[in-house]
């Protein structure tokens, strides 16, 4: 077989979409609403299968085919429509035809009921098509012996050789599987019926056990077992927040984020009263849910007397890499009239970033004041707020 003629120009970037079918009743799966509708981990079933496709980078646009009853549905969904047709092979007809002059060179045909698609699976069929293949499917391998029966009883077995159980995404040159649906009868089981009745040549790619396709109520909680175990492989993000005030008192310099600068008057604390350190140390606790520095460092104990609050932050910083997080940025805002923090602000990145073993490039130390307003405004100390976000692969 050949399809030379269905060849993107040497000189054509490469441009695939992706059309998704959802317009379907799938009344086999109960719930009292079509299967693509359904909830499940959190979103419906099309909405995960959109986000696969939505977000793979070397998609460039999705197309979901939806039945003209379903607006209900599909109101909310930010992705471009179109109404399918009363059978499958005129509903995916329908989508190719919406993507006509919009430059695809490749394109991607989807049933919406397999939620599972991963991007890996998406991407085997795109290298296939980039490579020159006029179609490409992937598919696994039939391991388990086939019976044939009827009544009930075993009559036969079948040969698995050679057998493969066909999946979505099936991929194609653009305008070769447009002109062989044009030129399609209709009835076909999938988009590599219509390909080949055409002339074109399919390769198989390894399909995913978890590209299951929802039939019966059963593949629901199959489908929910293989998206909550993508979510819980995720990163572990957490965000933390931290505040602190210090009242000034009679001294001659204040410490600042590691940084002693001269002031006339000092910041009153128990320890060496470093506003700044005290607000990151609280909000990478925060993160990790583990209070605050008093709950570690209590003040009523003497030892923490005109303590260097490098301690705490060190002692914040190693607990959260116990519990194997690791500090992507922290960001901390100083609020004062006075002292002025701009020129003081490289040294304290430096010093944060040093105590934390971290790039000073994700370390932000800045400064504002409050117009006058308030305590701060008043002269009266100094308050800080900060932000730390910690990452457990």
């Amino acid at each position: 077989m050949t399809n030379a003629s269905f060849n993107s120009p040497a000189d054509t970037p490469p441009r695939t979409a992706a059309v998704v079918v959802a317009a379907g009743r799938g009344t086999r799966a109960g719930g009292g609403i079509p299967k693509q509708w359904r909830q499940v981990a959190g979103k419906s079933v099309a909405e995960w299968t959109l986000t696969a496709f939505l977000t793979h980078p070397e998609v460039d646009e999705v197309v979901l085919v939806t039945h003209p009853d379903d607006t209900q549905f599909t109101a909310e969904l930010s992705v471009t429509q179109v109404h399918g047709g009363a059978t499958r092979d005129a509903s995916v007809l329908a989508g190719l035809e919406a993507l006509s002059g919009r430059g695809i060179t490749h394109v991607l045909i989807h049933d919406v009921a397999r939620a599972g698609i991963d991007a890996a699976t998406i991407s085997s069929v795109i290298a296939a098509l980039t490579s020159g293949a006029s179609g490409a499917a992937p598919a696994l391998a039939v391991t388990d012996a086939l019976w044939r029966g009827e009544d009930g009883l075993v009559t036969g077995t079948q040969d698995r050789d050679g057998l493969f159980r066909a999946q979505t995404p099936q991929g194609f040159a653009y305008e070769a599987i447009l002109a062989a649906h044009h030129a399609h009868t209709g009835g076909a089981a999938d988009d590599v019926e219509v390909a080949r009745a055409a002339g074109l040549d399919v390769a198989i790619v390894p399909g995913n056990e978890r590209n299951l396709k929802i039939t019966t109520p059963d593949d629901f909680a199959r489908l929910e077992q293989h998206l909550r175990g993508d979510m819980n492989s995720l990163p572990d993000i957490r965000l933390g927040n931290g505040y602190d005030v210090h009242a000034f008192e009679e001294g001659d310099h204040v410490i600042l984020c590691g940084v002693r600068i001269p002031h006339h008057k000092a910041l009153k604390g128990h320890s060496d009263a470093d506003v700044g350190m005290h607000a990151v140390t609280d909000a990478i606790y925060g993160a990790l849910a583990e209070g605050d520095i008093g709950r570690h460092f209590p003040p009523s104990e003497a030892e923490w007397k005109d303590m260097d609050s490098a301690v705490f932050l060190k002692h914040a910083v190693d607990l959260a890499a116990a519990k194997g997080f690791t500090i992507s940025n922290v960001d901390c805002t100083l609020i004062c009239e006075r002292p002025k923090v701009g020129p003081h602000a490289p040294a304290m990145i430096a010093r944060m970033a040093e105590i934390m073993g971290m790039e000073e490039t994700r370390v932000s130390i800045k400064a504002t004041t409050s117009e006058k307003l308030g305590f701060t405004g008043r002269e009266e100390g100094i308050a800080a707020i900060a932000t730390a976000t910690l990452v457990k692969p």
